[in-house]
């Protein structure tokens, strides 16, 4: 999602969201674990006893948030007006800026609840809180173990079991946005079925003059990111891919299918199918020229549906990336808006109170449907706004129900190592739009940085 952009991820807002019952027990591509896992012999110790309320004394939270998006805030504001006694001292940076500092932030200037872009490396160093102790106080363990399964590292260096070091905001899934007037001009009127119809929408959106797809991909974070995983799970199968972020031994990118969904990438590239200068956009500015109606397509994810039902009422629609072959099951980078604790929190109390509020009371879920336009974390059978039937959030819900059927929940490449997305995603991808990588040279590259860091 994960941008977050998963988030948006953009790495990050990265970030997952389903139809209730149906995403919630299918999340992930790969089989979910048990909660708990292997014995950690790495990361903070989980606290031997902790209290399930921030108290009647005063408190200040001190958080480390993602700029440029309103939902953490908003909670925040709706926290302090429900627990008055509950103050914020908020710092704000963009994702890509999180990502560089979060080792020294946790270490020298501890927040309270700070916006993981990974968890992998700050788990192992000790950076982050063991919330074992809050999962069975707060009976998050109950939960379909899917929700939480991308959030547990164990002492094996591999994700997706072990002690859960971070916590949902909500879960975020990523797909593509169209503009409805446009797409109607260019005689789109159902969602494309096959990776080859989608093209087709391409050649007619730039033969009548239309943008087909405008992506940032400027600065620190490579946004092509975007459309080249939703490729990668149109030529081939999800877990490997989720085997590859979550470390498995001996997991590779540099795979035949995926060399295929490089390849189509640099044919977009190639047809003027992206706009000119997206190697200089940053996510705003993709933002901004897509509800200004100057392109047809962006792939970002469903934190932006409330903003864009706002911004574009009844003008904006959300699809799934179509499948290679007809009937092929479709997929999506998924993931939770990650929030950890600081090993070094003066409150972590409170800060797990407040992350067990997000999921758990009526009024922040509505917030976390309204706003963040994604599925709260909790229980599946936990409280839902209703959601209007002609809305892009009503869209991205149902686009999530299809990934939980589908069991087509990936993680964010991006999320594969703390220095993967801005040391080698990002500049391959910008070469690659530039026409100065390969495909195969691009796959080559990232997965011998990936082999270094892992091992590093």
């Amino acid at each position: 999602m994960t941008p977050s952009p998963s988030g948006r991820h953009p790495a990050g807002r990265t970030r997952p969201l389903f139809a209730i019952l149906a995403l919630s027990g299918a999340l992930a591509a790969a089989a979910c674990s048990a909660p708990g896992g292997d014995a950690p012999s790495t990361g903070a110790s989980a606290p031997a006893a902790v209290k399930t309320t921030c108290g009647t004394e005063p408190v200040t939270l001190k958080g480390y948030f993602e700029t440029g998006f309103p939902l953490p805030k908003t909670l925040a504001d709706a926290f302090t007006a429900q627990f008055p006694n509950v103050k914020w001292d908020i710092r704000e940076d963009q994702f890509a800026v999180i990502t560089q500092n979060a080792p020294r932030v946790l270490s020298d200037d501890p927040p309270d609840l700070m916006r993981l872009p990974q968890i992998s490396e700050l788990a192992k160093d000790n950076l982050l809180l063991n919330l074992d102790s809050y999962a069975s106080a707060y009976g998050w363990d109950k939960w379909p173990a899917s929700q939480l399964e991308q959030m547990r590292f164990g002492s094996n260096g591999e994700r997706g079991a072990g002690p859960l070091y971070a916590m949902g905001l909500n879960f975020s899934m990523t797909g593509i946005f169209y503009n409805k007037k446009l797409a109607a001009q260019v005689g789109m009127t159902q969602p494309p079925q096959t990776l080859a119809d989608f093209d087709a929408v391409l050649q007619k959106a730039k033969d009548a003059g239309i943008t087909p797809i405008n992506q940032f991909n400027g600065g620190a974070t490579g946004g092509l990111a975007f459309p080249l995983q939703n490729l990668m799970a149109a030529y081939g199968e999800t877990a490997p891919i989720n085997d590859w972020i979550f470390n498995k031994q001996g997991a590779t990118i540099n795979t035949p299918s995926n060399l295929q969904a490089t390849q189509h990438l640099e044919k977009w590239i190639k047809a003027g199918y992206l706009a000119p200068d997206i190697n200089s956009q940053d996510y705003a500015m993709m933002m901004s020229r897509f509800i200004g109606g100057k392109n047809l397509f962006i792939f970002s994810g469903d934190w932006e549906s409330g903003n864009l039902d706002k911004q574009m009422a009844g003008n904006a629609g959300f699809l799934l990336m179509p499948p290679a072959q007809a009937g092929g099951k479709q997929a999506a980078m998924s993931a939770p808006l990650t929030y950890g604790i600081s090993a070094k929190s003066k409150n972590a109390d409170c800060a797990a109170f407040f992350l067990n509020w997000v999921a758990t009371d009526q009024k922040a879920r509505d917030i976390g449907v309204k706003v963040g336009g994604s599925h709260p974390m909790g229980p599946t059978d936990a409280y839902m706004p209703a959601v209007g039937q002609d809305t892009v959030t009503a869209s991205t819900l149902a686009a999530g129900a299809t990934i939980g059927k589908d069991n087509g929940a990936m993680d964010f490449i991006a999320n594969a190592t703390g220095a993967i997305y801005a040391k080698s995603w990002t500049p391959q991808l910008q070469k690659l739009a530039a026409g100065q990588q390969t495909p195969q040279g691009l796959l080559t590259a990232v997965q011998k940085d990936y082999e270094s860091q892992v091992k590093g």
